[in-house]
């Protein structure tokens, strides 16, 4: 099995049986391909006596979404498993353990997380997570510090950050976030209902210009190793845990692009919740969990970063007077920025979210719609110039589905 080639069924409960002291050697192992994303198969290999299973991931060297027309590096499958066990060693609580791996295949052999609700489909149905703002602020402060040249040595960090060279999900990102949602391209994907809307993007030159310095910035900042894809649907939750998965978009990049990404996703399903809260109170309550939570992951991430820069950053000069401030003050205005980016992208790019786009309501659906993109908006244009997580969740309450910019 030198070549690559798709996994069949059989072959990858085969894989399951040579990981080392896992399964019973008798085991009735079963095998389901539960993959829903756009780059990968996904096998779930269980004992059908004890319930103990494990996961087979393969890179397909193609976006599934579009076909072979748009080929893909098999290389990223490499990236997203030292992804995993970097992250894991940062955050073991947090990140699923890898067992195994094939280069040639592109796969990564992992932890069974099945007993875990995938948070977007969880938020959708009104789910909220005490625990949650801890441990992704936990994840995202130990992850990015302790991968930057704050917390490891700068020229084992160069080396990393060569490793972690990801052109293919790059290009992905750079097109689908930083200039398909800005101009008439085909890769766009929108429901006439707001059209309107789109095509006002595409004339909002104040809106280019802050897009163009957070494209920049995504392309020339190499802070630190990031998930590069960190929304609802990359984490697996219960109450009292969370795990962060599917690194595959990971490279060195700014930092606020992935808290960014988490806050944006917050902030969808706060927009999509008059499609889903049966009534009044239900919404209110489920939309405060929301916005609190989205000032509790910053809240979370900045205390856990100065926490770890305070005990362990390796520059002398870190230790400046000042210089702490004025880094998350950076890294504050970066994330809000990239907030609005990554919502945008959501409601009128390539790819959406669940959250929205299964709301049933026509009326509701694209209400919204039309509030994710005013408020995605805002926060692009408010990002330079923010000074606290607070004009986040203000702009969120004052937005309107209809009518004007917020």
């Amino acid at each position: 099995m030198s070549l690559y080639h798709p996994l069949t069924s059989e072959e990858a409960v085969r894989l399951a049986r040579n990981v080392d002291d896992f399964f019973q050697e008798n085991a009735l192992l079963t095998c389901e391909e539960i993959g829903d994303g756009n780059l990968n198969l996904v096998f779930h290999i269980r004992d059908a006596k004890n319930g103990k299973g494990l996961i087979i991931k393969q890179a397909l060297p193609y976006a599934k979404v579009v076909g072979e027309s748009w080929p893909l590096s098999l290389d990223r499958a490499r990236i997203e498993r030292e992804a995993l066990q970097i992250q894991h060693q940062l955050a073991p609580d947090l990140v699923p353990e890898v067992y195994g791996y094939d280069n040639d295949l592109a796969i990564t052999i992992m932890e069974d997380l099945s007993d875990h609700t995938i948070m977007r489909r969880g938020l959708i149905e009104g789910q909220t997570y005490p625990l949650f703002a801890e441990h992704i602020g936990r994840f995202i402060a130990h992850s990015l510090f302790y991968t930057s040249d704050l917390g490891m040595n700068q020229q084992e960090k160069k080396l990393q950050a060569a490793r972690f060279t990801n052109p293919d999900l790059c290009k992905i990102t750079e097109d689908l976030i930083f200039d398909d949602p800005y101009r008439n391209s085909p890769n766009n994907s929108f429901t006439e209902d707001i059209r309107q809307e789109a095509e006002a993007l595409w004339e909002d030159h104040e809106l280019h210009l802050e897009v163009a310095l957070l494209r920049e910035k995504f392309l020339t900042h190499g802070e630190a190793l990031l998930h590069g894809d960190l929304h609802t649907g990359s984490i697996f939750i219960t109450q009292e845990s969370t795990k962060v998965i599917d690194p595959e978009f990971a490279f060195y990049g700014p930092m606020g692009f992935d808290i960014g990404a988490v806050l944006a996703n917050l902030l969808l399903n706060y927009c999509a919740q008059p499609g889903w809260s049966p009534d009044e109170n239900v919404l209110s309550e489920r939309r405060s969990w929301l916005l609190k939570s989205v000032e509790e992951v910053w809240q979370q991430f900045e205390t856990n970063f100065r926490k770890v820069w305070n005990q362990d950053a390796l520059d002398p000069l870190a230790k400046t007077p000042g210089y702490q401030d004025i880094y998350l003050q950076k890294v504050l205005r970066d994330t809000i920025g990239y907030t609005g980016a990554k919502m945008i992208r959501r409601i009128v790019g390539l790819s959406h979210v669940a959250d929205v786009d299964t709301i049933s309501d026509d009326t509701l659906r694209h209400e919204a719609k039309v509030a994710a993109l005013h408020i995605g908006k805002a926060l692009i244009k408010r990002g330079r110039y923010a000074s606290s997580i607070e004009e986040v969740t203000l702009i969120a309450r004052n937005a309107k589905a209809v009518g004007g910019e917020v």
